[in-house]
Order: structure tokens, then sequence, then C-alpha cells
């Protein structure tokens, strides 16, 4: 079993993620399957959210914690990044630096 250090870096959790899908068997999945597991655990968190604002929900199914579900969307975000071969922190960096020069409204 993978281990997670106290105080992970973004290159930690990636390494972590990559680990724990080799040990569950699903680093084989494609960057499409992966792709469409993040739209899925985003629209859990959608419904999370409802809950939690008190916006109907079926009253059938079954929601997790808000919690719950970001930290699913950020294991499969990260698992997007990993099979696009993207190294997250770097790319945030990139990115924050051409948001510098943006003008916000």
């Amino acid at each position: 079993m993978p281990t997670l250090p106290a105080n992970p870096s973004l290159q930690d959790l990636q390494s972590y993620v990559w680990d724990l899908e080799k040990e569950r068997g699903f680093e084989n999945q494609t960057l499409v399957e992966k792709c469409l597991l993040l739209g899925e655990e985003v629209g859990e968190l959608f419904k999370s959210v409802r809950k939690q604002t008190d916006i109907a929900v079926d009253q059938s199914a079954t929601v997790s914690p808000v919690a719950e579900e970001l930290a699913d969307v950020l294991i499969l975000l990260i698992s997007v990044a990993n099979h696009a071969r993207v190294d997250l922190e770097c790319a945030f960096r990139e990115k924050e630096e051409t948001n510098k020069q943006r003008v916000w409204k």
C-alpha cells in the first residue's frame, strides 16, 4: 500500500495517485476513460452541493458529503494529469504567470 507524506507536494500527490492506480489495477485505463470518470465525479460533487444547500435532490439517491466528492475529483484530476503526462505543479505555475498578465474585472 503506497503511503502519502505528511505534508505532500503536488508531485507527491501525483506519485501517490499513480501508485494507487497500479495497486488497484487502474493504470491501463485510457486518458478518455479517466476524463469520463472525472466528469462523473464532478457530477457527484454537484449533487452533493445541491443537497448541502437544500436544492432538491432525488431522495432515493445516495449522496456523499462534499468533502468526499472533492477528494474524488482531486484524485481523478491528478489521474488525468498523470495519464496525459502533465506535471501539475509546472502547469499551474505556468498558467498563473499567464493569469498575472490578464485584467480581471
